[in-house]
């Protein structure tokens, strides 16, 4: 890459909203929980005081797995782990964009985002596809590095794992020039509406 990706400083805007990808309680607690699941829980807690302290959209996605799956629709583990309040939106999804076959950017529209702070899991995938995505349908993304986690990835042919922590840099950097990274939800700032 010929940049090195946008740390936020005191010159970026603040974020309009904040998008809270998949935090369903299969991924956050007991045994399927991504590593570092208590850490995780409290930063998106902060981001959530911080969103809603400023009056800014807050919307979930919410991942509907397969039969089986530890996110199947309807069973302990689909939940939301932290319940939306009045006046937030969730949105399901079936695929690991956000933005596929859902109304994520009509509801952002409708919200007036331009600037879009993104956390949650799997850094890898929904939360690197969503962001994605959202940069490409021309939004400001902020990634706070300490509001997204995955699983270590195990090891492959010819390859070895790859720990957790390294995996969710690794996603971050995949999203190229244009995402903006902070290393704490504490650096994040949101606008404030009336």
């Amino acid at each position: 890459m010929e940049k090195e990706q946008q740390a936020i400083s005191d010159g970026h805007p603040p974020a309009d909203a904040l998008l809270v990808v998949d935090v369903q309680n299969a991924f956050v607690e007991g045994p399927e929980a991504v590593p570092g699941d208590a850490t995780l829980r409290s930063v998106v807690e902060l981001l959530l005081d911080k969103a809603r302290s400023a009056w800014a959209p807050v919307i979930f996605l919410q991942n509907d797995g397969p039969a089986g799956a530890p996110d199947e629709p309807f069973q302990p583990g689909w939940k939301l782990h932290f319940p939306p309040q009045p006046g937030e939106v969730v949105i399901r999804k079936t695929e690991d964009d956000g933005f596929e076959g859902t109304d994520l950017d009509a509801v952002l529209a409708a919200f007036g985002v331009r600037e879009l702070v993104i956390s949650g899991v799997l850094s890898e995938m929904c939360v690197a596809a969503t962001a994605r995505s959202a940069l490409q349908r021309g939004y400001g993304v902020l990634l706070p590095h300490d509001a997204h986690a995955t699983h270590d990835v195990p090891a492959g042919p010819g390859s070895q794992g790859v720990p957790a922590a390294m995996a969710a840099r690794a996603a971050e950097w995949s999203l190229g020039d244009q995402v903006r990274i902070c290393a704490s939800a504490r650096d994040v700032q949101f606008r404030k509406r009336c």
